[in-house]
């Protein structure tokens, strides 16, 4: 079973691999660890909570999920998740990319399902439910492919790839896809500001970065994009930048014994009583405590992205 370090923001690893762009998770957190920072993939995501209720975020739209349903994401989404009650959260995901359903030549399939799906013009719903029937046959195919993969049988890349054909085949119905390939001018500008914002975080963290650095990239007032930011990601730009530091500090921590002053410096800190101070109030433990029993304490850790 594949499981990771979690990395914010647009990541560049390969989920699966060249032949089969296909990968699966399982992760369980605390009460009180953080879900989902703000990121996105090229790929697209199935995200199936099985504890626990989270407030979900794709783009500028927010909606609560509770056991038993699912979020589907699409290739370019930005999107994060925030616990909302204070307790255990258990979730799976399937993370694709849409070339895998690709056919080997310009045929029907490819003409009517499969392109649709890549244009975003013919694609599921974000939310899933079972209350809704047809979504929950959905939602029953997606728990068999997570097993499949869980068991990794002979055979099981068929599964993974013909049952992802028969859920198009099924929201192909009158009524059940949607569109999202005409989003509104004005959400598209925030998110297309947005990720500029976060690529800059992500290629510059290991460096001092400022407010005004990041409000001039829009561009905006300092207060104008501390509300602009705080509102898309609910986090300070301060608060989003140690984030992503204190994310890439941890898997520097499992990859050996440097000292933690050192990966401190390395991730952006400049005060390592600061750098300790931000991880155990992110991690709910200290650098050395996370070290010491990674297996045990780093389940909020194991993030997918």
């Amino acid at each position: 079973m594949d499981r990771t370090s979690q990395r914010l923001l647009k990541e560049d690893r390969e989920h699966g691999d060249a032949m089969f762009p296909l990968a699966a998770y399982w992760i369980e957190l605390p009460a009180g660890a953080p879900v989902l920072d703000t990121h996105w993939h090229e790929e697209a995501e199935f995200f199936l909570l099985l504890e626990g209720e989270i407030l979900f975020q794709v783009d500028t739209d927010y909606f609560t999920l509770r056991p038993g349903e699912a979020v589907f994401i699409e290739s370019g989404d930005i999107h994060a998740a925030y616990a909302v009650k204070d307790t255990p959260c258990r979730f799976c995901a399937l993370v694709f990319h849409p070339d895998l359903l690709a056919s080997a030549q310009y045929d029907t399939i490819q003409q009517t399902v499969i392109l649709p799906l890549q244009e975003k013009r013919q694609s599921f719903p974000r939310h899933l439910t079972p209350s809704i029937p047809w979504q929950g046959e959905l939602l029953r195919h997606l728990e068999r492919m997570m097993e499949a993969y869980d068991h990794t049988m002979p055979g099981f890349e068929a599964f993974m790839k013909g049952t992802l054909l028969i859920m198009l085949s099924q929201i192909a119905a009158p009524g059940r896809s949607v569109n999202h390939s005409q989003s509104g001018e004005a959400d598209t500008a925030k998110v297309d500001r947005l990720k500029k914002v976060i690529l800059y975080i992500q290629d510059n963290y290991q460096e001092p970065i400022r407010t005004r650095d990041l409000s001039g990239l829009i561009p905006m007032s300092e207060g104008q994009f501390c509300r602009f930011f705080k509102s898309m990601t609910r986090k300070t730009p301060v608060d989003y930048i140690n984030s992503y530091r204190v994310r890439q500090a941890a898997a520097l921590l499992k990859q050996g014994d440097r000292k933690i002053s050192d990966i401190a410096m390395d991730v952006g800190f400049d005060n390592v009583s600061y750098f300790i101070k931000v991880f155990r109030k992110m991690m709910n433990c200290s650098p050395s405590e996370f070290r010491k029993d990674a297996g045990q304490l780093s389940g909020q850790n194991q993030l997918y992205p």
